[in-house]
């Protein structure tokens, strides 16, 4: 589990909720009304935008921000570097009783072993990882879209608290809850935007460009160990991959 998600998230509405209490009342912060407009707005829009399998999706790639496992790259290089020394001490062919748990290398490791030409190769891991990319990238448009749409709600529904308002002047006992709508509406939009939405699309593009700097590091190894290079030279042309820190440390 990510715990840098959770812990940024509680902290955020932790501040937030601290600060309201710290100044006034908690219960003049909720209003069912405002809340109806801003979270279910939002949500309604969302369907209209997008498909309603990848709406539902969403949920399923949302939990990638607080429970995916990122990938390891020095793992991933140590596997390739021991395969290279499987292909240079035996042959490709033997790279098809190779253990590897990972199934985009492995599908690489086998169209190897098939004899597949390099260009194949190539072509279809890219594909591969163009279409992975494609996918990630509608779940992150989702929440973004999510972000926008939920300071647009709440301005919807400052909107209609001033009209309310207005329509009420001549009953002070309605202007306060109108008003309570006019501004928490655009509260509640804000914080779910910048607390929830914005922050999760920014954690599921970091862990896609992860995955795929992963991916992009497989298809790399993958294709030296069909040119027969030497071992060392694939690692120091992988480790090239990562930050420097990351290659001091990594395996020989």
């Amino acid at each position: 589990m990510d715990i840098g998600t959770l812990i940024g998230i509680l902290l955020g509405f932790g501040l937030i909720i601290g600060s309201i209490i710290l100044g006034g009342s908690l219960g003049a912060f909720i209003d069912v009304p405002s809340i109806l407009i801003v979270v279910f707005g939002t949500v309604a829009v969302t369907f209209i935008m997008f498909p309603m399998g990848t709406v539902f999706g969403a949920i399923k790639v949302m939990l990638k921000a607080f429970f995916a496992k990122p990938p390891d790259p020095k793992a991933m290089i140590k596997t390739i570097i021991d395969l290279a020394n499987i292909a240079r001490r035996e042959s490709l062919v033997a790279l098809e009783k190779a253990s590897v748990e990972d199934p985009f290398l492995k599908k690489g490791v086998l169209m190897v072993a098939d004899g597949t030409e390099e260009q194949t190769v190539r072509s279809v891991l890219e594909i591969e990882i163009a279409f992975m990319k494609q996918r990630h990238q509608m779940g992150q448009e989702i929440f973004k879209s999510m972000g926008t749409m939920a300071p647009a709600f709440g301005m919807i529904g400052t909107l209609i608290g001033l009209v309310n308002m207005l329509q009420s002047l001549d009953d002070p006992s309605s202007i306060g809850p109108a008003m309570a709508v006019a501004l928490l509406t655009t509260f509640y939009g804000a914080v779910l935007a910048n607390v929830v939405f914005l922050p999760i699309a920014k954690k599921l593009e970091h862990r896609s460009a992860e995955e795929v700097l992963f991916m992009e590091i497989a298809v790399e190894g993958i294709i030296s160990i069909l040119n027969g290079e030497n071992p060392r030279i694939t690692q120091d042309k992988l480790e090239a991959f990562l930050a420097p820190a990351l290659r001091e440390g990594s395996d020989s």
